[in-house]
């Protein structure tokens, strides 16, 4: 075994001891020869947060179409999307998984489903930004092949046809899955950009390599009556005829799902992921979380794309989360600090089907872990309180499998201020 390392004096949860990168002890530690202490005095440890949906190149495009709804917002920026290089996406996927760590994310799922010029590279680009900052990646490879021409939303020149799909998928898992540091999740955009036959054939894939399944669903009404015209069917009826309603799946956002669908759901162990920020920044309603959780679908939290939620880190997320369930209930108790902390770690790793290893600070459980600095709130009563409500913050450590990724404030795998000014750079070139 190798040396222990021991986070000694938080505030809440107590002490943490982390040995090959397992967490062997948690509260009052006691003193081992040859221990390495790292003072945590009235700091406040979580379990790593889990980002369940992300869109990481929408880092090249903030602040756009601000005030349309998610259809327009969509028309307007597809052509831009269109014109990304694989260097702008490994630009924008560097700041955006920096900035995920620096906010307390130790896993991070990206759903990329645009292939500018048919260069599916841009995965490849996408991983190597992950190994740089040194987080977990849920690479979702992404995809849409329906476009304005065969009923879709997007314009034609950003879809893909069914084979170069199925074709790529299956490179980037065989170099990338090693369901660790990066698991490959197969992922159809959404029921406005894909085909029946894409939804059923990522299906058959996925399952036949053991992977995850993710797509965008009920989000909005224009997509429920998308759905409903197209289909005949409302969108989760339509995602159940096509085999995608199993415990391996989880859907980003699902808002407009009515209490049959939450049951049908709950009893298969479909997840959803929260994000509450975009959904109030497109106006595109309010997910029913303590619905969803207490039918049994498995919620964690997202901070979807930059271009629908420009704050791009992880932990805003979690107050916004305890916010919009007050909001909906109208009632200040129905959504406590430690239910939105449930969401951006266990609920989250349910999601990414981690939660054997991750999302906890039990014992046995992997020791990715983020310290949070407790300097301001040492006078509240409830730490946890404390940290949830505000204000924002971004984490003095951060641990991955039990290795540092932040130390001290500063991310340690990349210089994130240069990858910023290199990211703003290729984003005036691409307005301009």
């Amino acid at each position: 075994m190798s040396a222990r390392t021991v986070l000694r004096g938080a505030r809440w949860p107590g002490d943490i001891a982390i040995a090959d990168g397992i967490i062997t002890a948690t509260g009052t530690v006691e003193a081992q020869p040859g221990d390495v202490v790292v003072n945590v005095d009235g700091d406040i440890i979580t379990a790593g947060l889990a980002n369940t949906h992300h869109h990481l190149y929408q880092w090249m495009t903030r602040g756009r179409a601000v005030g349309c709804d998610l259809f327009g917002w969509l028309v307007e920026l597809y052509p831009v999307w269109g014109r990304l290089s694989v260097d702008d996406v490994a630009a924008a996927a560097l700041v955006g998984l920096g900035e995920l760590a620096a906010t307390g994310c130790t896993s991070a799922s990206d759903h990329h489903y645009l292939v500018p010029h048919g260069d599916d590279a841009v995965f490849d680009a996408i991983v190597d930004a992950a190994a740089a900052v040194g987080i977990r990646l849920h690479l979702s490879r992404g995809s849409m092949d329906l476009g304005e021409s065969q009923g879709g939303l997007p314009p034609d020149h950003v879809v893909e046809d069914l084979d170069s799909i199925m074709a790529s998928t299956e490179r980037v898992i065989a170099q990338h899955h090693d369901g660790d540091m990066v698991h490959v999740v197969v992922a159809p955009c959404s029921p406005f950009s894909v085909s029946s036959e894409l939804m059923e054939a990522s299906a058959a894939l996925a399952r036949q390599h053991g992977l995850r399944l993710h797509t965008h669903l009920c989000e909005t009404i224009d997509e429920q009556e998308h759905c409903l015209e197209r289909f005949g069917r409302r969108p989760v009826e339509q995602l159940d005829d096509w085999g995608w309603v199993g415990d391996d799946v989880w859907l980003a956002h699902g808002i407009w799902i009515n209490d049959e669908e939450i049951v049908r759901l709950g009893s298969a162990g479909v997840g959803v992921a929260h994000c509450p920020s975009s959904n109030a920044r497109l106006a595109a309603g309010t997910c029913r979380v303590t619905d969803l959780e207490a039918a049994g679908v498995p919620v964690g939290l997202g901070v979807d794309g930059v271009a629908s939620n420009e704050v791009g880190g992880l932990f805003p997320e979690l107050r916004q989360s305890l916010y919009a369930a007050r909001l909906r209930a109208m009632d200040p108790s129905a959504f406590m600090p430690a239910d939105a902390l449930r969401l951006g770690t266990t609920g989250g790793a349910k999601c990414l089907g981690v939660a054997d290893r991750l999302g906890s600070l039990e014992v046995g459980m992997t020791a990715d872990l983020a310290v949070w600095p407790g300097d301001d709130i040492a006078d509240v009563v409830d730490p946890l309180a404390g940290l949830v409500l505000g204000p924002d913050r971004r984490v003095r450590h951060l641990y991955v499998g039990g290795n540092p990724v932040v130390q001290d404030g500063e991310l340690l795998g990349c210089d994130l201020s240069a990858a910023h000014a290199e990211l703003a750079s290729r984003a005036r070139r691409l307005w301009n």
